[in-house]
């Protein structure tokens, strides 16, 4: 669902369409060019030619006319075709290649939807597994109360004991209340990563336990893979485009046309009137263009270009060795969370058992309900570090496996 309605996807979705499109109109500059003109003058003063007397047997004098007519109107059509240009086909080779660059951006726009819906995903598993506990432990210390207050009525335990007991039962429904509102606001922010209607209801089906064993396995992968280095090395490439571009401007640019028009010239405005005439002409012609000289300006940007690839080679050697560390870090922190998990699991076990054994004393009146709570306290407390090891685990697996290029599709 995510995948399909995220709006970042859907974003980078368009620039890929803009890349597709940008291909088709590089190519175009390649292809002939036809173009239709059509223009009207009206010459409210003829224009005056100056010439030497000479030419009328008046040596020596200036002559002054006016030459031309009040109306003049032509049509055409010019066709232009490139013959070579070196920049045209680095262009169109950019243009290309750009599109498998934004592909890329795509699979790392998605890559972090997944990353954000699999971590709310696990957040709301884990938040729903808390609040189950908490709703146990009322339902536990509502049951105490009501045996207590049976040996109350009796008189085999005093009204401390069932104030103590009450004080538990509230602090056990404020936790309660916590645990649920964790759980909705978890249920909201899957929601929200996943573009799912936050007004919908929705239900989370996997296990949290079986999700968890599936954590602390196939931990293999390779920094390779690792989309930002992707996205760099092809960021290199198009640099590389770009010094090829420059240097192809350095070789000359030839280029065709071909046109074709018809003249009219007119003291009167009978353009349409059929017996009146056209004068056609037809031209065709090479353009070459050969650069010289240019000031410096063209080695200029050959440097800068340089530059910039040298500039990415850098920034590639820099982000590898920060994937190297980072991959021992996860690592680490993986093994370290798995251990804390394992630890703080049996931790919770005791903290349950501890409790358990204190209610039963406290049902028949061998323990005061001050115990009872203490025993409450840790067990709460063993409960919150047992949900932090739990985060901590799927938290380090996941940035693994995004530095892998793992999250995949289900």
């Amino acid at each position: 669902h995510a995948i399909e309605n995220a709006e970042d996807i859907k974003r980078t979705e368009l620039d890929l369409e803009s890349a597709e499109k940008q291909v088709v109109e590089t190519r175009a500059i390649g292809l002939p060019q036809i173009q239709s003109e059509m223009n009207f003058q009206n010459f409210l003063n003829i224009p005056v030619q100056v010439v030497d007397g000479s030419f009328i047997g008046q040596p020596g004098t200036l002559v002054s006319f006016r030459a031309g007519t009040d109306y003049n109107a032509n049509a055409g059509i010019t066709m232009n075709q490139l013959i070579f240009d070196g920049s045209y086909i680095i262009g169109l080779k950019v243009s290309r290649f750009y599109t498998e660059f934004v592909s890329t951006s795509i699979k790392r726009s998605q890559q972090q939807v997944l990353f954000d819906v699999t971590r709310a995903y696990e957040m709301a598993l884990i938040s729903e597994r808390n609040k189950s506990f908490m709703d146990t432990l009322v339902k536990i210390t509502e049951d105490l109360k009501e045996k207590q207050m049976q040996l109350f009525e009796v008189g085999l335990i005093p009204q401390e004991e069932i104030d103590q007991t009450n004080y538990s039962l509230l602090t056990a429904k404020t936790n309660q209340t916590a645990a649920d509102l964790a759980y909705k606001n978890a249920l909201t922010m899957l929601k929200m990563t996943m573009a799912y209607p936050i007004d919908k209801e929705i239900t989370l089906t996997d296990e949290l336990d079986n999700l968890l064993q599936e954590q602390l396995t196939d931990l293999s992968g390779n920094i390779e893979s690792n989309l930002q280095l992707e996205l760099l090395q092809k960021q290199k490439v198009l640099s590389e485009y770009d010094l090829k571009n420059i240097k192809m401007k350095n070789l000359p640019r030839l280029s065709g046309f071909f046109n074709h028009q018809y003249n009219a010239y007119r003291n009167e405005f009978t353009f349409f009137d059929t017996n009146e005439e056209w004068f056609s002409q037809t031209v065709w012609g090479i353009n070459l263009t050969i650069p010289i000289f240019s000031s410096g300006d063209r080695w200029a940007k050959t440097q800068k270009a340089k530059i910039a690839v040298k500039q990415d080679e850098y920034a590639i050697q820099q982000l590898e060795r920060s994937l190297q560390a980072q991959e021992i870090q996860i690592q680490n922190n993986l093994t370290s969370a798995r251990k804390n998990l394992e630890l703080q699991g049996e931790n919770i076990k005791l903290a349950r058992k501890i409790y358990d054994n204190s209610l039963v004393k406290a049902e028949i009146g061998k323990e005061n309900s001050i115990l009872v709570t203490q025993k409450y306290n840790q067990l709460i407390a063993a409960q919150t570090q047992y949900v932090n090891a739990m985060m901590d685990v799927f938290n380090a697996k996941l940035e693994l496996d995004q530095l892998y290029n793992k999250i995949n599709r289900k």
